[in-house]
């Protein structure tokens, strides 16, 4: 996975926006995980059939770990939120290595 160096902001659909907050998570919180160390960016391999998805483990402002499946726009320089949940037991464990 390359690095979000070229990154400038976020890109949202509301049909997702509206997905993350079923799951309890708003888009800032989503964002957040972006910015907070450690990050864990992994390809999505099984779900990249069209575009490039990976996902991002991460912490929120307020500790909260996150996974969030996204997607490069605007030649890699917007990041699009597919989904955003809380992480599962293994995701955890995962990123306890990192």
């Amino acid at each position: 996975m390359r690095e979000l160096i070229s990154v400038l902001g976020f890109d949202w659909d509301k049909g997702n926006a509206r997905k993350n907050y079923k799951h309890g998570v708003s888009m800032a919180e989503a964002e957040q995980v972006f910015f907070n160390v450690p990050l864990l960016l992994l390809e999505d391999a099984g779900h990249s059939h069209q575009e490039p998805r990976f996902h991002a483990l991460g912490r929120t402002d307020g500790n909260r770990v996150l996974h969030v499946s996204f997607t490069l726009r605007g030649s890699g320089t917007l990041i699009r939120v597919i989904s955003a949940r809380d992480m599962h037991r293994k995701e955890r464990a995962a990123y306890a290595q990192a």
